[in-house]
């Protein structure tokens, strides 16, 4: 019995010394150093000579760079659409009208940022009630949107179903 219990124990202690970083990775939501944060760091767009040097603009002390991340153009050029056509006012181009209509066919909420971050700030609360009397290191990312996860092989087997084609996937 003594030689089973010190086994047991051997066993137990080398599978307590197993690298839980590696499975979490990216996925743990806190920082453990001290240093910068890298995502902090925008870089920036490459340098280009211009075809011509007086169609320049007036610098501009504080102002923007041609070569300054714009993450809102960026985002329309990504998805097709015109960044010439982004304003400084909030209006909306014509082109863009029937975009706007289907997008807002149920329903739009003026309020939608403060009733989300009150909905965000009311699920953390409630979730974090627990969270100090962990024994063992968790996946806190895998906890908070367990149940917002989608399963690959059933949404694939149902977009089938309506006869859409889809890429395949790994077996289950």
């Amino acid at each position: 019995m003594p030689r089973i219990l010190v086994l047991l124990m051997a066993v137990l202690t080398i599978a307590a010394c197993s690298n839980e970083e590696r499975d979490i990775g990216l996925r743990d939501l806190r920082s453990n150093s001290a240093g910068p944060d890298e995502f902090l760091v925008l870089p920036s767009k490459d340098l280009q000579q211009p075809t011509d040097y007086a169609s320049l603009p007036t610098p501009t002390p504080g102002g923007r760079n041609l070569t300054d991340q714009n993450p809102v153009a960026d985002g329309i050029t990504a998805l097709g659409g015109r960044a010439s056509a982004l304003v400084a006012t909030a209006e909306i181009p014509a082109a863009d009208s029937a975009l706007l209509a289907h997008a807002s066919r149920n329903g739009i909420s003026a309020d939608i940022r403060t009733t989300l971050d009150a909905e965000d700030e009311e699920f953390r609360r409630f979730n974090s009630r627990f969270t100090r009397l962990k024994l063992v290191k968790v996946d806190r990312y895998d906890r908070a949107y367990r149940k917002f996860a989608l399963d690959p092989s059933v949404e694939a087997d149902k977009w089938r179903e309506f006869g859409v084609q889809t890429p395949s996937a790994p077996p289950r």
